[in-house]
């Protein structure tokens, strides 16, 4: 079976690198495409899924903003599986802090480069390896100012208050950016960060191989 995976906002898909699956399931990544102006992360949501062979079985992984798209297209395209980590399924789960930045439209006054800079400067103070650090600071440097841009604004005024039929939600006890008191997992991890795809990956393995098999 085919597993989709979406990374996060500022991310792509070198952030999954230690994720493993198993021999019976194909790991395919969904590639960014370029936002239109103004476009709601629903809609946008719904024009990534065309990337998505719906013909067949498949399943989906999203990481943090892109557990919220794939929450989106999960409720349009009914996968076997939907996989959401360090994310939320539904708008209703946001922070409150996102709610009133999004009432504020703090996202057309806050530039892509302070949101790169922030997210630079705090890689001295997490718990990824050197190696993974590195990585982490490449692809935020790599990362294009557009479209963070518009995901910032994206994330924050998102409206969809009903969560998905069926979905499984892996989050860390220590999430720093979306805290797990304002949503509700399936799987906890002890101590774990928002970026715990890195240094928590055979936990995050663990779970995602043991929802994607037959016994699952």
């Amino acid at each position: 079976m085919k597993v989709y995976f979406i990374s996060g906002l500022g991310a792509d898909s070198r952030v999954f690198h230690h994720i493993r699956l198993t021999d019976e399931h194909e790991m395919i990544h969904l590639h960014w495409i370029d936002p239109v102006a103004g476009e709601t992360l629903g809609s946008y949501a719904a024009r990534l899924a065309e990337k998505i062979d719906t013909t067949e079985p498949y399943a989906l992984v999203g990481l943090s903003m892109g557990g919220m798209i794939a929450a989106e297209i999960s409720h349009r395209y009914k996968p076997v599986s939907t996989i959401l980590i360090s994310s939320i399924p539904c708008s209703q789960h946001l922070p409150a802090f996102f709610k009133w930045a999004g009432k504020m439209k703090l996202h057309k006054v806050v530039p892509a480069s302070l949101f790169k800079a922030s997210s630079l400067a705090k890689r001295s103070f997490t718990n990824e390896s050197k190696d993974d650090k590195i990585l982490l600071k490449q692809i935020i440097r790599e990362s294009d100012n557009k479209f963070i841009q518009w995901a910032m604004g994206a994330v924050i005024t998102w409206d969809m208050k009903q969560v998905p039929s069926s979905y499984i939600h892996i989050h860390g006890t220590s999430d720093e950016l979306l805290p797990v008191k304002f949503t509700h997992p399936t799987h906890y991890i002890n101590k774990g960060g928002h970026l715990m795809i890195m240094n928590r990956a055979d936990e995050v393995n663990r779970i995602i191989n043991n929802v994607l098999s037959p016994a699952g």
